[in-house]
């Protein structure tokens, strides 16, 4: 079984497109941000344009939502449950890598201060980075590239992807690929529909339900 997760900081995406906004008299609303949680950074900047009527080209807002990600990012925490995971499945040698729709700069930014909980990881992919990946998600381009990018090449169906998105978890059923879901508890439960397990935090995860190593504590 490989593990595949998707990088979680959508609270400084939400801080950061708001404080683009405010200046336009819009709001980023929950139900704009659901929309594009997970996509491609052009494909989400497109949307938020579109929806809140923003008078932006998308690299003149890509421009200026990179200022307020510099100084977000570096602030970007690791969700509990997580780093306990993550360095469980490390230890017992079960392959895990990231998945991610943002691109290499913002990546960067938001592991400032985690490059040794990253380093666990045995590849990252970056879907508005990496050429490979053609599409964002809802599609699968982003996980199955990242499965074939381990060793062993695994069948899409052994491998075990956690996300937060509506997004994220359609394009992991298209996958192919089980998926652990953690959304926001603001999240309507008709947008969960898909995924495998369902949970409140990656606190509650229990790994051998999925045929992994129990935690050792």
């Amino acid at each position: 079984m490989e593990a595949v997760f998707e990088a979680d900081t959508e609270r400084l995406y939400t801080e950061a497109t708001q404080a683009l906004a405010t200046p336009h008299g819009k709001e980023y609303t929950w139900e704009v941000k659901v929309g594009c949680m997970g996509m491609k950074g052009p494909q989400a900047a497109q949307h938020i344009i579109d929806s809140l009527g923003l008078p932006l080209t998308v690299p003149k807002y890509l421009e200026q939502i990179a200022k307020h990600y510099n100084n977000l990012f570096p602030t970007a925490k690791v969700l509990p449950g997580a780093e306990r995971l993550v360095r469980h499945l490390h230890k017992h040698n079960i392959p895990i890598a990231i998945a991610s729709g943002g691109a290499k700069d913002s990546f960067d930014l938001k592991t400032t201060n985690h490059r040794d909980f990253v380093s666990l990881f045995r590849h990252v992919v970056l879907a508005s980075s990496d050429p490979e990946v053609t599409q964002g998600k809802p599609a699968p381009d982003v996980f199955l590239v990242c499965a074939q990018r381990f060793p062993d090449n695994p069948d899409p169906a052994k491998c075990l992807v956690f996300e937060d998105a509506p997004n994220g978890v359609q394009a992991g059923v298209a996958a192919g690929m089980q998926v652990v879901m953690v959304p926001d508890p603001r999240l309507s439960s008709e947008l969960t529909k898909g995924a495998t397990q369902v949970l409140t935090t990656l606190e509650d995860f229990k790994p051998e339900s999925y045929g992994l190593p129990p935690f050792d504590d």
